[in-house]
């Protein structure tokens, strides 16, 4: 790899990740020159990277304005969350009793591991906790391509829970036992009790009414 594409992979890089975290936060204008500075580069791997950018549809690039970061529509919103309940619900559904029970032992820890970081006001950590977690659940149906597909998924959940921040730390105590309770359902080996319990979490954090769906 030359040196300009080492620069521009590590714009890339940086650019994209302060995007998903919120550093960067919708309708936000950046600017080459300031990122260039901010990161150390020249202009022409910023370019570079804004333009990689915008082709994976998290910003919109404006020629002698800027690059405006974009938001999550409406739309988008309601899909991701329809998509997460047909992936994650499937996987368990489909898991064998021994994976369940497996599975149901390990989240019980991150669980733990999850209310530290939210006792630590550590939203970063949290937020990566909460997608590991719902992960598992893919996972435990042992379809390589659900979990490539939840996979794809990963970037714009982070995305939208980092936007999501004040909320989710303001209702931490519900979103812990809502947690607790898909495990509880797990150990029990109810799969149809889990989807209902997943359909009303996801529903809860997204804002929306998932009872249409039926996976």
């Amino acid at each position: 790899m030359s040196t300009s594409e080492s620069a521009s992979e590590r714009a890339y890089a940086a650019i994209r990740e302060g995007i998903l975290n919120g550093t960067h936060k919708p309708d936000t204008m950046l600017g080459e020159a300031g990122l260039a500075a901010e990161l150390g580069v020249s202009r022409t791997p910023v370019r570079a990277a804004l333009a990689r950018l915008q082709d994976e549809g998290w910003i919109t690039v404006y020629p002698k304005r800027g690059a405006l970061v974009r938001g999550m529509s409406e739309k988008v919103v309601t899909d991701l969350a329809d998509a997460r309940l047909i992936l994650e619900g499937t996987g368990v559904q489909r898991a064998t009793p021994q994976r369940r029970q497996a599975l149901a032992e390990r989240l019980a820890g991150d669980i733990d591991r999850q209310k530290q970081a939210l006792a630590d006001g550590d939203l970063r950590q949290f937020v990566e906790l909460t997608n590991a977690f719902h992960r598992s659940f893919v996972e435990a149906g042992d379809n390589l391509v659900m979990l490539e597909l939840h996979d794809r998924l990963a970037d714009r959940q982070r995305f939208l829970l980092f936007s999501f921040g004040d909320t989710l730390l303001g209702r931490s105590d519900a979103i812990i036992a809502e947690h607790e309770e898909l495990v509880a359902r797990m150990r029990g080996d109810d799969g149809s009790a889990f989807v209902e319990v997943l359909r009303h979490h996801l529903g809860q954090t997204y804002g929306y009414d998932l009872r249409r769906l039926c996976p």
